[in-house]
């Protein structure tokens, strides 16, 4: 579907993490500027405001139509604070993007919640913080979940015996196994998801990829694009930027989903 031809997001809300930086600011300006309310998220309300005030001043987007929230996803309470506080704020959500990334550092790192920091980032953050925003994505029809995923996934496998890789760490399939997580989890039932890599672009992340990419706009449109209710989607899919494509068989199967599922609960502390 061509820009010209997608919706207004008029009425919509739309909290986007990781927008202080990146595809993810740019995924926030161009919901702004397409009439979306988006809600920011980034590490420290600092980096959070100052991207949203940067919007304010250049775009011309009112500020009653932004709002600022700040939580380090390395320490999972700040990600239950902040699913409290959107709650409390937004009783609705139409769309949550999955976008607030790191690249795993050279030397395995664990967080003080006992995960390794790039699978807990790029995942397990992730993963809770979509648990505790069900209720506010399914309160009315039509809320979707958008993962910005990568094409790396298809490299992974997940450690189930040893997810935080402490026997035999690589950075590069640390950050890999977290984007096949992230993959999967789009094939839960309980909100309807889809994961999309937005191209290799000229972010942070760009060392893992290649020399050179895009620039962040426009590996947004392909996000922004699956965040318009006018664009059908089917929980589960995969894009790669505008196609879709199948990902990685592990992202297919229901015992898989299932099982990460588990593991996940597990490492976040939702078990019964």
């Amino acid at each position: 579907m061509p820009d010209s031809t997608l919706s207004s997001l008029s009425g919509r809300t739309v909290l986007v993490t990781g927008a202080t930086s990146g595809i993810g600011y740019e995924t926030a300006r161009q919901l702004a500027e397409r009439g979306a309310t988006v809600l920011l998220h980034g590490r420290t309300a600092e980096e959070t405001r100052a991207a949203a005030d940067r919007l304010i001043a250049t775009t011309g987007v009112k500020a009653d139509r932004l709002a600022a929230y700040a939580a380090d996803f390395s320490h999972l309470e700040e990600v239950e604070i902040l699913a409290r506080t959107v709650v409390t704020a937004h009783r609705h959500l139409d769309v949550l993007v999955n976008n607030a990334g790191m690249a795993a550092p050279e030397r395995h790192t664990v967080t003080a919640d006992g995960n390794e920091i790039a699978f807990q980032v790029n995942f397990l953050a992730h993963y809770l913080l979509t648990c505790l925003l069900e209720p506010a994505l399914t309160s009315d029809p039509g809320g979707r979940v958008v993962n910005v995923s990568s094409s790396l996934h298809r490299t992974a496998s997940i450690q189930w015996a040893d997810p935080n890789r402490a026997r035999r760490y690589s950075r590069l399939a640390a950050y890999a196994q977290s984007q096949l997580a992230l993959t999967v989890f789009a094939a839960d039932p309980r909100v309807t998801a889809v994961s999309v890599h937005p191209g290799v672009c000229e972010t942070a992340l760009l060392p893992l990829y290649a020399h050179e990419g895009v620039a962040p706009t426009d590996g947004a449109r392909h996000v922004v694009r699956l965040c318009d209710p006018a664009v059908e989607i089917v929980n589960g899919a995969y894009y790669d930027r505008d196609e879709r494509v199948d990902p990685a068989p592990a992202a297919t199967e229901d015992r898989t989903v299932r099982r990460l599922n588990k593991l996940a609960d597990l490492l976040v502390g939702r078990t019964a």
